[in-house]
């Protein structure tokens, strides 16, 4: 009679990848960004798999500060626009100072959503 053949794992085979410091250090980073243990993030990496990307939740929060900030000021705006009497003594340099605001705001939202979507700042793999 044949044996059957053992059943395949993933600890029955193991590849030896000779890497510098710095590379051992990046890969460690990488592997702790995807929030996975070295051994599964490059076996991902090596088979192609992309890997899920994992938020950080403190730019979350603080997009959720920035939009929490954006409405606010939208709100004062919109309050200046429709002649509310809360507003008469707003003049042009204030509603300017509120516009300013807005856009330096939206370009810190943009900012934020930059570093979660580019982790890393922004680096690509290479070889």
């Amino acid at each position: 009679m044949e044996k059957p053949a053992p059943a395949a794992t993933r600890k029955a085979r193991h590849l030896r990848v000779p890497v510098l410091p710095a590379e051992e250090a990046q890969i460690k980073r990488l592997a702790a960004a995807a929030g996975l243990p070295v051994a599964a993030y490059l076996r991902k990496v090596g088979l192609g798999y992309r890997l899920p990307g994992i938020l950080d939740h403190r730019r979350v929060e603080e997009l959720a500060r920035i939009n929490g900030d954006l409405g606010r000021l939208g709100g004062l705006l919109k309050l200046w626009l429709t002649n509310d009497e809360r507003t008469a003594a707003f003049g042009e340099a204030t509603i300017r100072a509120v516009l300013a605001k807005i856009a330096d705001t939206q370009d810190e939202m943009h900012a934020v959503m930059r570093a979660v979507v580019l982790p890393h700042g922004g680096a690509q793999f290479s070889c």
